[in-house]
C-alpha cells in the first residue's frame, strides 16, 4: 500500500510522516526490506559529503536510467564515474563558460521572440524547449542540426515518460516485456545514439574547433593521455541532454510563476535589469553582477528543487549519531522537505528572495542543496545558473507577467515537474 502510494505522488507522504515522526521515518517494503527517509541536514551532509564513499546511487539510476542513457556520470557509481567525472568538470568551468555566454543568450532570444501576448499559455512547453535548444547549441553551436535535434528531443523526452511509467507501475514490468514496450523505447535510445555518432563524426572528420563543449569533451583526456571512447562520449553527452534540459526547464517554468504570482518582487527585479544589455564580449561579467535576479532563482529552486529526492544506497555499514545504517540501507534524502523546513527557514513556504542576500549566506548554506552536495553536486550547477538568469532578464526586459493560478500543480517524477503553469505575457513596450 505504502508502495504504491508513494510512487504515485510521495510529497504528502513525505510531510505526513515527517510531521508525525520528526526528520528521519522508516517505511517496511516486501517482507524484509525498509526505506528510511530523512530531511535532517546533518545527515544528509554525513551521507553526501562526509562519508560520501561509504554511499552510491541506486539502481533507479544506475540500471533503470542507464538503460535508456547509457552509463555516464549521472548514471554511474565507483572508480568509472570518478574518472570521467575529472574529464567532465573542466568543460563548466567558469573561464570555459563565459566563451558560451553569447551562444545561451541567443538560444533563448529564439525561444522567447514572439511570445504570444494575447492569451494565456502554459509556459512549461516554452522552457522545455528553451532548455533544450541551449544545451544543443552549447554543445553543437550549429544551425544546421535542427532536424537531429528535434528527433533527438522526441527520443529524449518519450524515453523519460516511459521509465516514469515503469517507476510508477512496477507490477507492470512482466506487461512492458511481454508488449514489447520496453524493446521499442530502447530501440529509440539506440536511434538518438545513432544520430549522436554521426555528429560527433562529423565534427572529428571536419577538424574544426568551436570551442563548444563537443570541443571540450572530446579534447579531455585520460590520465594515460588517451581520449574518451565514442560510446562513452555519446553516454555522457545525452546525460548533458537529459539532466541539463529537463531540470532547467522545470525550474524556470516554476521561477516564472512565482514572478507572475508576485507582482511587487517582478517589479524589484525588473529594475535590476531593464538597463542592462547581455551584450559584448563579456556577458558573464554582467551576468554576475546581477544579485537579485540570481537571488530570485535561488528562492525558486528552494521553494521548488528539481532533484526533489536524492537516494543513496550504503555499500558498507556506517553509523550516525548513534544512528545504525547497515549495508545495503536505501537511504531517501527530501531535499523539498528540507527546503521548507521551518526549524530553518522563515515562513518557508513564502516566496521571499531577500532570505538569499549574500550577507546572509552563512545562515542557509548547512539547509540548501538545489543542485546536491558534496563530490556528486551537479557537475552543470553554473552553466544552468547562468542560463536562467540570462533567461529571465530577457523574459523581464520583453514582458510583463501575470498569472490565473493561485498555485502551481507539482509532479514529481524524476525530477519535480510542474503541470499547467498558466501565464499571461503582456509587452512592456
Amino acid at each position: 500500500m505504502n508502495s504504491k502510494r508513494i510512487l504515485k505522488n510521495p510529497l504528502p507522504f513525505h510531510r505526513e510522516n515527517f510531521e508525525k515522526h520528526g526528520d528521519l521515518f522508516r517505511v517496511p517494503v516486501g517482507i524484509r526490506n525498509e526505506l528510511a527517509f530523512t530531511r535532517d541536514p546533518k545527515l544528509i551532509k554525513h551521507i553526501l559529503q562526509k562519508q560520501h564513499r561509504k554511499y552510491q546511487k541506486s539502481t533507479l539510476q544506475t540500471k533503470d536510467l542507464a538503460k535508456y542513457i547509457g552509463h555516464g556520470i549521472l548514471t554511474s557509481n565507483g572508480e568509472h564515474w570518478r574518472t570521467h567525472r575529472r574529464m567532465v568538470q573542466p568543460a563548466f568551468h567558469k573561464k570555459k563558460l563565459r566563451n558560451l555566454m553569447g551562444t545561451i543568450r541567443e538560444a533563448i532570444l529564439l525561444e522567447i521572440d514572439g511570445l504570444s501576448t494575447s492569451n494565456t499559455i502554459d509556459v512549461y512547453p516554452i522552457m522545455s524547449n528553451l532548455a533544450f535548444q541551449v544545451v544543443a547549441k552549447s554543445l553543437f553551436s550549429s544551425d544546421d542540426i535542427q532536424k537531429e535535434m528535434s528527433e533527438l528531443q522526441y527520443i529524449t523526452e518519450t524515453n523519460q515518460r516511459m521509465l516514469i511509467k515503469e517507476m510508477r507501475q512496477p507490477y507492470l514490468n512482466w506487461w512492458f516485456q511481454l508488449s514489447g514496450k520496453i524493446k521499442k523505447h530502447l530501440n529509440l535510445a539506440k536511434d538518438g545514439q545513432a544520430i549522436l555518432h554521426q555528429l560527433i563524426e562529423e565534427r572529428r572528420n571536419s577538424e574544426i574547433e568551436k570551442d563548444d563543449l563537443l570541443d571540450m569533451l572530446l579534447q579531455a583526456r585520460y590520465e594515460d593521455g588517451t581520449a574518451m571512447a565514442k560510446e562513452q562520449l555519446i553516454d555522457e553527452v545525452l546525460i548533458l541532454f537529459t539532466a541539463g534540459h529537463e531540470t532547467t526547464a522545470n525550474a524556470l517554468s516554476f521561477l516564472v510563476f512565482l514572478l507572475a504570482k508576485h507582482p511587487d518582487i517582478q517589479e524589484k527585479a525588473y529594475q535590476e535589469v531593464k538597463n542592462i544589455s547581455l551584450e559584448g564580449d563579456d556577458v558573464l561579467t554582467q551576468i554576475l553582477e546581477l544579485k537579485y535576479i540570481q537571488q530570485c532563482v535561488e528562492e525558486a529552486m528552494r521553494l521548488y528543487p528539481p532533484a526533489y529526492i536524492i537516494d543513496r544506497v550504503s555499500i558498507e555499514d556506517d553509523e550516525f549519531e548513534g544512528l545504525q545504517i547497515p549495508k545495503d540501507s536505501l537511504v531517501l534524502m527530501s531535499i523539498y522537505e528540507l527546503h521548507r523546513n521551518e526549524d530553518f527557514w522563515e515562513k518557508p513556504n513564502e516566496f521571499n528572495p531577500e532570505r538569499f542576500d549574500a550577507s546572509r549566506k552563512k545562515e542557509y548554506q548547512e539547509y540548501y542543496y538545489p543542485f546536491g552536495a558534496g563530490p556528486r553536486m551537479c557537475v552543470g550547477n553554473n552553466f544552468a545558473m547562468y542560463e536562467m538568469v540570462i533567461a529571465v532578464t530577457e523574459l523581464l526586459q520583453k514582458y510583463k507577467m501575470t498569472t490565473p493560478l493561485k498555485a502551481v500543480t507539482v509532479n514529481p517524477l524524476i525530477s519535480l515537474k510542474p503541470v499547467d503553469v498558466l501565464i499571461n505575457f503582456r509587452n512592456r513596450n
